[in-house]
């Protein structure tokens, strides 16, 4: 039997042409945008207020289109990884991070990665395909503990600016009125400096932009991110200080901290100097250690000293609390394992 079109993921703009296309009333599109989003039900025939007839018509169809997850593995600190199916043999990462007053989900946005960086267990797995709309949120959806979060990060799997139509959806219905009317300020997407789509991104969501930097220097940066000789760092900079940031908007820039590579005083300069005249904030991360990789994470002490001498030249920096390490939560770990484990099923 062939697989029926799944109705979770789709726009209003989307429901509209749908309610057409099936000759349902104009408003039969809002009616599904509130059971879709904002109702806790899991099939057509739950949505009361269409008609026995629409909602039989829509059944032969479409399905609602949710997908549980397969595995979660939950961590002594609280965390928990949640695998959800993505396509035959492939597996794709939801981190659920719950703290004292707030609880994020960092969410993927590709099935492995393709932009090849040094320090990322996802981009080992090679790129395996793009997530739809559906997918991407269906792991906000699927979640067990969706009506305890707070904030959504597509930090997960993948490049978000390089799944760029199906990430601006997922923003949209995030935010929008008849989606989950999620304040923008909640939702932060994460790039590693796609310019073109960060250009879109900025245009066309006020949700919060991060990126990944990880070096000030651009040769530097060049030995452990690739798509620096694609899009460079003063291209990026040049797109972020275009943008006015206001009270509701924000930029941060995410900072791994290696080892003897980017933690030493001249990077603070560099770094000083790259962000000279903007209202940001730094995010500094110890680093999961990840197979076949050279680099080492830099040590506390080096990390809270790296800390200190760039909030005394004045730019807002927290150290981000490594969360999950027990139970493999750097990006892709855990679905790379699975990944090998099917792999190898199916060789016998």
């Amino acid at each position: 039997m062939e697989n029926k079109e799944q109705l979770f993921g789709k726009t209003l703009d989307e429901l509209r042409e749908l309610a057409m296309k099936e000759g349902l009333p104009k408003f039969t599109a809002k009616q599904l945008a509130n059971w879709l989003y904002k109702k806790d039900i899991t099939s057509i025939e739950q949505m009361s207020n269409l008609s026995k007839e629409a909602r039989k018509k829509l059944s032969e169809k479409y399905d609602f289109g949710l997908t549980p997850h397969t595995t979660v593995r939950e961590s002594a600190d609280g965390t928990k990884k949640y695998l959800f199916p993505a396509g035959a043999g492939k597996f794709i990462e939801a981190a659920y991070i719950p703290e004292k007053d707030r609880a994020t989900l960092c969410v993927s946005s590709q099935v492995g990665c393709k932009m090849g960086c040094l320090f990322c267990a996802t981009g080992k797995q090679g790129f395996q395909g793009q997530l739809s709309t559906n997918q991407i949120l269906n792991q906000i959806r699927s979640l067990p503990e969706r009506e305890m979060l707070t904030n959504i990060v597509f930090m997960g799997m993948g490049e978000p600016f390089d799944n760029l139509e199906n990430v601006l959806k997922a923003v949209r219905i995030l935010t929008e009125p008849w989606g989950f009317e999620m304040a923008p300020r909640r939702v932060t997407v994460s790039t590693i400096g796609i310019v073109p789509g960060m250009k879109r991104f900025l245009e066309e969501s006020k949700a919060h932009l991060a990126v990944s930097l990880h070096s000030p220097f651009e040769e530097e940066r060049k030995k452990i991110m690739p798509i620096e000789s694609v899009y460079s760092l003063p291209q990026v900079m040049q797109t972020i200080k275009e943008t006015e940031w206001g009270r509701q908007r924000r930029v941060s820039f995410e900072y791994i901290m290696f080892k003897n590579f980017n933690d030493q005083p001249r990077h603070v300069k560099g770094l000083v100097k790259l962000l000279h005249g903007l209202k940001c904030r730094i995010n500094l991360l110890h680093f999961h250690p990840i197979p076949a990789t050279p680099l080492e994470s830099s040590n506390d002490e080096t990390i809270e000293s790296f800390r200190d001498a760039l909030k005394e030249k004045g730019i807002t920096t927290t150290i981000r609390t490594s969360r999950g390490q027990d139970i493999e939560a750097a990006c892709g770990l855990l679905s790379t394992k699975e990944l090998v484990k099917k792999n190898q099923e199916n060789d016998f």
